[in-house]
C-alpha cells in the first residue's frame, strides 16, 4: 500500500506575486477610504502588510527546503538572461539532480527523502554567493543561477558542492544514506539566443552526467 504523505502548508499555494501585489494595493486604498480615525487605519494597514509579506513569501518559496520555488525560478531566469544579454555580462546556469533519489524513498521512506532534500538544499545555499539564486526546481532537482560568472569559474563552486555531498555522512533514524549529485551547467554565450536554449543546454549537460555514470559535472 502506497504511503500517504501530508502536504506541507503552502505546497499548493498558487497566487502569482503580481496578483498579490495588486490585491495588497487595492486593500490599502479601501481601508484609507473607511470613515474611521487615521490611527486605526494605519494599524489595520500595518497588520495587513505583515500578513501580505508572509503570503508573498509563501508564493515564491518551496515549503520543504525553504528555497525559491519553480514559479519564481522561471521569472528570475528570464530576467537574469535578458539582463546578461543587454549588458553583455557573464551568466552561468546549473541544474543539480540527486542521484538515484527514488531508491532513498523506497529504501528508507519518504521522511528520509525529505531529510536528504533539506540537507542538500542547505549545502547548495552554503556553497553559493548571496548574489546567486538557488531554487528547488521540482522533485529532487535544484537550479542555480550564477550571476556575473563565466562557465570556467562557475564549475569551481559546483565541484566543491559535488565533493561536499559525496563526502557528507547523511544519517536518518540510525541509517547511513549514501548520496551523490549529478550536475549540468552551461553559460549564456553568443550562441544562446533564448532563455529556453539556456535551460535546454544545462538539461542536456545533466543528461550527459547521468549517462556517463553520475556523481559528476558536465557542461556543453
Amino acid at each position: 500500500m502506497e504511503e500517504r504523505r501530508e502536504k506541507p502548508l503552502g505546497e499548493n499555494f498558487d497566487f502569482p506575486p503580481s496578483v498579490l501585489d495588486e490585491i495588497q494595493k487595492n486593500i490599502e486604498e479601501i481601508i484609507l477610504n473607511f470613515d474611521i480615525p487615521d490611527a486605526n487605519k494605519f494599524d489595520v494597514i500595518k497588520k495587513i502588510n505583515f500578513m501580505y509579506s508572509q503570503t508573498r513569501y509563501m508564493s515564491v518559496t518551496d515549503p520543504l527546503t525553504g528555497l525559491y520555488n519553480r514559479r519564481h525560478f522561471e521569472e528570475c531566469l528570464e530576467r537574469e538572461f535578458l539582463r546578461a544579454k543587454r549588458y553583455k555580462s557573464d551568466l552561468s546556469f546549473a541544474i543539480i539532480d540527486i542521484d538515484f533519489f527514488k531508491n532513498v524513498n523506497d529504501t528508507y521512506g519518504h521522511s528520509a527523502g525529505d531529510y536528504v532534500l533539506k540537507e542538500v538544499a542547505y549545502y547548495i545555499l552554503q556553497t553559493f554567493r548571496k548574489t546567486d539564486m538557488v531554487f528547488r526546481y521540482g522533485g529532487e532537482e535544484f537550479a542555480v543561477i550564477i550571476t556575473e560568472t563565466p562557465l570556467e569559474k562557475a564549475v569551481i563552486p559546483l565541484e566543491r558542492l559535488r565533493k561536499t555531498i559525496e563526502d557528507y555522512v547523511f544519517r536518518y533514524n540510525g541509517n547511513q544514506i549514501d548520496v551523490t549529485i549529478s550536475i549540468g551547467v552551461c553559460e549564456a554565450d553568443d550562441n544562446t539566443d533564448t532563455v529556453h536554449k539556456l535551460f535546454e543546454n544545462a538539461d542536456k549537460a545533466l543528461y550527459k552526467a547521468k549517462e556517463n555514470g553520475r556523481n559528476q559535472i558536465m557542461h556543453l
